[in-house]
């Protein structure tokens, strides 16, 4: 198993700190995770929150390569109906490039009804948008000249160069929850990106298998909610705050979107302190290195995961708690689980 780890560049008013020096830490902690051993840093967008969640996530991607030399980098997940194929291909060749062949690139079809709203498009159309981006997407970048005429996207002898170094192109991912674009994602041959929520694994395995393909050629990225301290207390102490100002944020656009089974629950807690006592606390993995090996290896006894992914950074964590939360991880929870 790959483990890896997200950053968003949230930045909430109730904790804000300066942008460009804020930037910088998350960049330095990005750095810190290369040193440890992390394979992977994924970023992840949305647009036009209060706490300034990263709307921008190929010039970020660009900044990352800049900054490092071994470690992965890809997206979980750009929102792909917000974006022009064809501008997306020729971003995806680019940080390619500056990174010599590091990018994993993951899309979506994203769900925020906010943004769809304030962008003027049509919600219903998130997922045809999706499945002709990313098709288009991937002929600019494997062929050499490529004309197309899709629903929402026309183009003409359009060629993406220079070309990425990955060839025909990076690794492709797709996030889904709901059960149609999991059966999506698996009979397009793209590799699966999962949140919290029922497991989509045995679905999409078996799709692929159906499609005829191999599954052990194809990878399942599961994200999680990872913090870890010297003590349980700590730990919770630590991030709990920051935790519910997540929650509280996706509770709300996931109710709407109703993608996944039980999107629509409410949250179970009125206030941070009450998480740790809730059924929350047992599908975090909150506490000391110990526990949290423990709660991981149940994890990977009930989900199918090639590629683990931790967001330990949450909204307004002063960087330096997040940076050593990802240090004890690393030194005493991921050697357990390598080759697992």
């Amino acid at each position: 198993m790959r483990f890896g780890f997200m950053e968003d560049f949230r930045n909430p008013v109730s904790w804000r700190r300066p942008f460009p020096a804020f930037y910088q830490q998350i960049l330095a902690q990005i750095a810190r995770g290369e040193e440890l051993g992390y394979d992977n840093i994924w970023l992840t967008e949305h647009h036009f929150t209060d706490d300034a969640y990263n709307p921008s996530l190929m010039t970020t991607a660009a900044a990352v390569a800049m900054k490092t030399t071994t470690i992965r980098i890809g997206t979980f997940i750009i929102i792909l109906p917000y974006q022009h194929p064809v501008l997306l291909a020729e971003e995806v060749a680019n940080v390619d490039i500056f990174s010599n062949g590091r990018f994993d690139l993951g899309v979506g079809q994203g769900y925020s009804h906010y943004e769809f709203e304030a962008l003027c498009m049509n919600r219903s159309e998130r997922g045809m948008r999706t499945r002709e981006g990313i098709a288009l997407i991937q002929r600019l970048l494997s062929e050499d000249s490529v004309t197309f005429d899709g629903r929402f996207t026309q183009v003409k002898d359009a060629r993406v160069t220079p070309k990425s170094v990955q060839q025909p192109h990076p690794p492709i991912w797709i996030g889904a929850r709901g059960p149609k674009a999991i059966t999506r994602a698996a009979e397009m041959g793209y590799h699966l990106m999962a949140t919290l929520g029922p497991d989509p694994a045995p679905l999409y395995l078996e799709t692929l298998a159906k499609s005829g393909r191999n599954p052990d050629e194809f990878n399942i990225a599961q994200l999680r909610m990872v913090y870890c301290a010297e003590s349980e207390e700590q730990a919770w102490e630590e991030c709990q705050d920051h935790l519910f100002h997540m929650l509280e944020f996706y509770q709300d656009i996931l109710s709407e979107a109703a993608d996944a089974e039980g999107d629509d629950a409410p949250l179970p807690v009125t206030k941070p302190a009450d998480m740790r006592h809730s059924v929350l606390a047992e599908h975090f993995m909150i506490g000391t290195p110990a526990q949290v090996a423990e709660k991981l290896d149940k994890f990977t006894k009930e989900f199918r995961c090639t590629d683990f992914i931790m967001n330990s950074q949450f909204p307004g964590l002063d960087p330096l708690k997040g940076t050593r939360s990802m240090e004890l991880f690393a030194q005493h929870v991921m050697p357990q689980f390598r080759d697992a």
